[in-house]
């Protein structure tokens, strides 16, 4: 029996890169196309070619006549990147996978767990709302042609070079330099993290599965934390303590709204997922990395390398300035 053989688009992003060792892992004839510019290494046994997909004569050039069991595009967001895969590759892949979002589920959801049947509505966030633009796009391509389009869509999926807060490891900093950091809301929404090796061994699976066309999948753990608890957890493997400073959602958004979208689209809204559809076709996902081992990783990528601790100045000011005005005072007796 021949190899899998699939290309990614991308590869070297915090999830791909996982997907792209486990693929190779499990014997798939791997090919990547990209830039050739990423901070993460392609595996030795993928092959790579260097082309930008938003230069689609580039990518015909470097693939040929070549076809493909399954594709995969990491890089698409928005309706038009889609419709450049769907000139590029119809007729020469068994299967289209997009990458999708959690985010373009209802938002606030209505009820919880949230599921493949839950609506797609993200009135806040713009990058939602292309993904969901994105989706519409293939669903209507496999409607009128059968084109053989599965949806994949992840949550908060992080890898060792990733914090889960604004502004990367400036939040770590500013608790080990006894600071205050900023939790949006009262702190007690619930998330769900993915370790993006947890994520691969859902997505690896699914590559040339003939029950995904069609379809659309959600991937994430079951690792469910409040972010008061995110932030604990990150202070004790830093060897610090989270003095945390709770500021509501739509203040944040007033004064920096790119932060603001990203929680009032996303992260302010308990986000607790049923994955049950993903298991009826890989019965042994099983995550198994915690919170609390992601955010040792964290910590420990980051110390052995001093380049690698970068404060951004802007999260760090707005910190302090938020903090100052939302701090509670101690109360006196």
């Amino acid at each position: 029996m021949s190899a899998l053989r699939a290309l990614f688009i991308g590869g070297s992003g915090t999830i791909s890169s996982a997907c792209a060792r486990l693929a190779v892992e499990r014997g798939i004839e791997l090919t990547v196309l990209n830039r050739g510019t990423g901070r993460r290494e392609v595996p030795a046994e993928a092959e790579q070619l260097v082309a930008d997909i938003r230069d689609p004569r580039s990518v015909r050039d470097v693939l040929g006549g070549r076809e493909f069991d399954a594709v995969v595009d990491w890089v698409a967001f928005t309706p038009d990147h889609v419709q450049t895969d769907l000139g590029l590759f119809e007729g020469r892949t068994g299967q289209y996978v997009f990458i999708s979002s959690a985010s373009a589920y209802q938002t606030p959801p209505a009820r919880l767990p949230i599921r493949e049947s839950t609506p797609l509505r993200n009135p806040y966030w713009q990058y939602s709302r292309s993904k969901i633009a994105c989706e519409d796009v293939l669903t209507e391509a496999y409607r009128e042609r059968g084109f053989p389009a599965t949806v994949i869509r992840p949550s908060h999926t992080y890898d060792r070079t990733r914090p889960p807060f604004e502004g990367g490891w400036t939040v770590v900093e500013r608790m080990r330099q006894g600071k205050e950091i900023v939790v949006h809301g009262d702190g007690s929404s619930l998330w769900t993290l993915t370790h993006h090796e947890d994520f691969a061994r859902g997505f690896v699976p699914l590559l040339g599965h003939s029950r995904t066309l069609g379809e659309a999948f959600t991937i994430t753990s079951d690792d469910v934390l409040t972010w008061d608890q995110i932030a604990h957890v990150l202070a004790r493997a830093a060897g610090a303590e989270a003095r945390i400073v709770h500021v509501p959602s739509d203040a944040i958004a007033a004064v920096d709204p790119e932060w603001g979208a990203s929680l009032l689209g996303d992260k302010a809204h308990s986000a607790v997922f049923d994955t049950s559809k993903l298991r009826s076709l890989v019965p042994d996902f099983a995550p198994r990395i915690p919170y609390e081992q992601g955010a040792r990783e964290m910590v420990a990528w980051h110390d052995e390398d001093p380049a690698r601790k970068v404060v951004d100045p802007h999260a760090d000011r707005l910190m302090d300035e938020l903090a100052e005005r939302f701090r509670v005072a101690p109360a006196t007796h």
